[in-house]
């Protein structure tokens, strides 16, 4: 019998694996660290909002987003024009993707980037190309290395997900300096609004001083509005008007659209998530250390924890122990760390809980 079949290579991509839900069990306390979202939910100010448009919840939103460009514009000083908003930043990655990539083109990505990337890739016929990281950091130089004519688009996470690593902005400019000017160079910001390194940048200054570089950016993280699928991307006016040519007319909602706008406008709520992070980043980072496990340098809302291969104290075997104290860690099998798991930075309740688990796993409590 003859069926429908999936254009070539799309039974080759692995499907999109998301940091599991917990199951809550009567009397048991579950804490989620699995899916880096901010333990304090979203401003006050953005839910007042979002309640406020329920009020019209017949009405097609404006199909520009034009209200979120300019709250977006006068945050960081940018021309609306030239700010594209979507369902979440993964949206705008799709668009880029189905924009500037066709069969036969490579796209780069670094061994543990953001997962989106390859899916979105070759959704569009495009090849997958790995670029060796160093130290679970993204190197410029092993990037340079597989470009070829094929090369169309540079996907670069800054900071990095889930490796919380991140490259200098002087570094940045050097991979932009040295690819050929055809490329695109994505700078995916996802979680820039937690860094706090002198020497990190947006990447704003490049996409306003060249024709191939866009940054993207979203309202999940720092500003907790991933149930509503808020991201935008800063670019050249020559990209944003070909991305707009396929992007759906309503594709960000009236109520999601004036959340955001209240949750930038709340510059408090994000200080005080910030300052939080940026505590217990340093906290768990000096405390699982003391416990014997690595923990990679991170600049974003969690930390990478590196496990032994030794029967007992397994990432795998972590990860099952915790969940039964309701700590749900994200197992990393998917992005080719299958001997760490992520920790989502959450309330001081829950990152105690989480050094007091591994503690007890390790001494074989």
């Amino acid at each position: 019998m003859s069926r429908p079949v999936p254009n070539p290579g799309i039974l080759d991509i692995a499907p999109y694996t998301p940091g599991k839900s917990p199951v809550p069990e009567p009397g048991r306390k579950v804490f989620k660290l699995s899916a880096n979202e901010t333990p304090f939910g979203p401003s006050p100010k953005a839910i007042a909002a979002y309640k406020a448009a329920a009020d019209h919840l017949e009405d097609y939103p404006e199909g520009t987003s034009r209200v979120l460009r300019e709250a977006i514009g006068r945050a960081y000083g940018l021309d609306p024009d030239r700010i594209i908003c979507g369902a979440g930043s993964d949206e705008i990655l799709n668009l880029l993707a189905h924009t500037y990539l066709a069969p036969g083109d490579e796209a780069i990505s670094t061994t543990h980037g953001f997962l989106v990337y390859p899916i979105a890739t070759m959704a569009n016929g495009a090849k997958n190309v790995i670029a060796a990281e160093t130290n679970f950091t993204a190197d410029v130089d092993a990037i340079l290395k597989v470009v070829t004519p094929k090369t169309k688009l540079v996907w670069l996470a800054n900071p990095n997900n889930p490796t919380g690593t991140y490259i200098p902005f002087d570094e940045v400019k050097r991979l932009r300096a040295a690819l050929p000017s055809h490329v695109l160079l994505v700078l995916d910001a996802a979680y820039a609004d937690y860094v706090s390194r002198n020497d990190y940048e947006l990447g704003i200054e490049l996409v306003a001083t060249t024709d191939n570089t866009v940054v993207t950016h979203t309202f999940s993280k720092i500003h907790g509005l991933a149930a509503l699928r808020i991201g935008w991307m800063f670019g050249p006016a020559h990209i944003v008007d070909a991305c707009n040519r396929i992007r759906g007319p309503f594709n960000v909602t009236t109520p999601a659209m004036l959340a955001a706008v209240a949750a930038i406008e709340d510059s408090a709520h994000v200080q005080m998530s910030r300052t939080h992070t940026e505590q217990w980043r340093n906290w768990l980072t000096e405390e699982i250390g003391k416990l014997g496990l690595k923990v990679t340098p991170s600049v974003a809302n969690f930390v990478l924890i590196h496990f032994p291969t030794d029967k007992g104290k397994t990432a795998a075997e972590a990860d099952a122990y915790l969940t039964r104290r309701g700590l749900v860690l994200r197992a990393l099998n998917n992005y080719k760390l299958p001997h760490a798991l992520r920790m989502t930075i959450g309330t001081e309740e829950a990152n105690r809980l989480v050094v007091e688990g591994l503690r007890d796993f390790l001494a074989g409590k």
